[in-house]
């Protein structure tokens, strides 16, 4: 059994539910001691960028941004699909700390050694 987890989501404000529960369980499994990478794809970019999740929560009361932000505090890789990123006009610098633009190869990789969750 792997210790790595990736966790890939593909929505992002225009679902609220879905979108923070794919945070708060890359946040579940990082505090169960797992090796979680978050990886943004489609409309998901945009909760990599600046500003927009701040009032993002899921019908459950969880908070998109508090998540967001145990995950940036703690060093989880937060990578944004590069091409869903641009194709929606947002650069590196738009990103919020700790998260980065990433590859479909990049993402193959991560997943090939890890448990994978599919939001």
């Amino acid at each position: 059994m792997t210790n790595n987890v990736v966790i890939t989501i593909a929505c992002g404000t225009d679902n609220p539910n879905r979108s923070t529960r794919a945070i708060h369980l890359a946040t579940v499994a990082h505090r169960e001691g797992k090796n979680v990478t978050l990886f943004l794809l489609d409309e998901a970019v945009y909760l990599a960028k600046k500003g927009l999740i701040d009032h993002l929560r899921a019908a459950t009361g969880d908070i998109a941004d508090d998540l967001m932000t145990y995950l940036q505090a703690n060093g989880v890789p937060i990578l944004a699909c590069t091409p869903c990123a641009k194709a929606r006009g947002i650069s590196e610098s738009d990103l919020i700390d700790g998260a980065r633009m990433g590859t479909a190869v990049e993402l193959i990789h991560l997943c090939c050694d890890a448990a994978v969750i599919s939001l």
